[in-house]
């Protein structure tokens, strides 16, 4: 049953408020030990953590509670599907164990984030009054009320951080939640709903405003 946005985001807005200013990892695994982990990981995530293919996301400051939940949703559950599907990261998720999980994500959460630039400077107009208030008459909300008003996210609620993303993995998210082909915002099914109502301008813009977020 899907949860309504007036209650989702009523929701999403407090936890925002109300989680801890702390450095520390909601996770409880070891950065030295993600570390020795993530040797083949750097072959597409880069040896920093960000990666050189903007095909390919940039972990690096990503918080460990969302790395965990995505590394899990590329492998099987009880009922032998995965919420995401993808050809190379799938077959990297299936053989770690939950200790790799949490290692690894949080040694990625320890690194520092990517800093980027607007991908499209000609759209930052339209995206950031979409990212920042939303559109009322296509009933999207803003961005900010779950990931922030400079994309860090929110570690608590396992909302993840965007600022610095590549524009081209952005899009390619907002457009498989759209098409129902990534299924990770589980039951509550906030992101195909939101994917959904975004026009194919409005996901150009808000992917190129949200590499640039700082």
């Amino acid at each position: 049953m899907k949860i309504s946005f007036v209650a989702f985001f009523a929701v999403a807005a407090l936890a925002y408020v109300s989680q801890p200013a702390s450095a520390d990892s909601l996770v409880d695994g070891s950065a030295d030990a993600g570390k020795a982990k993530s040797i083949t990981c750097s072959a597409c995530h880069g040896a920093a953590g960000n990666s050189v293919n903007p095909v390919w996301p940039n972990l690096a400051g990503q918080n460990a509670l969302y790395l965990v939940a995505q590394l899990k949703a590329f492998q099987p559950g009880p009922d032998g599907k995965a919420t995401r599907s993808d050809p190379l990261m799938t077959s990297m998720a299936m053989p770690l164990s939950d200790q790799d999980i949490r290692d690894l994500a949080v040694y990625f959460e320890s690194l520092p984030a990517a800093v980027n630039s607007v991908a499209d400077e000609s759209t930052l107009t339209r995206a950031e009054a979409l990212y920042r208030g939303g559109n009322e008459e296509a009933k999207v909300p803003a961005c900010l009320a779950c990931h922030g008003p400079t994309g860090r996210g929110n570690p608590a609620a396992t909302y993840p951080m965007l600022s610095g993303q590549h524009a081209t993995y952005t899009a390619k998210q907002l457009r498989d939640y759209a098409a129902e082909s990534r299924t990770s915002d589980g039951k509550t099914e906030v992101m195909r709903d939101i994917s959904a109502r975004l026009s194919k301008e409005d996901v150009t813009a808000i992917s190129s405003y949200i590499q640039g977020l700082k």
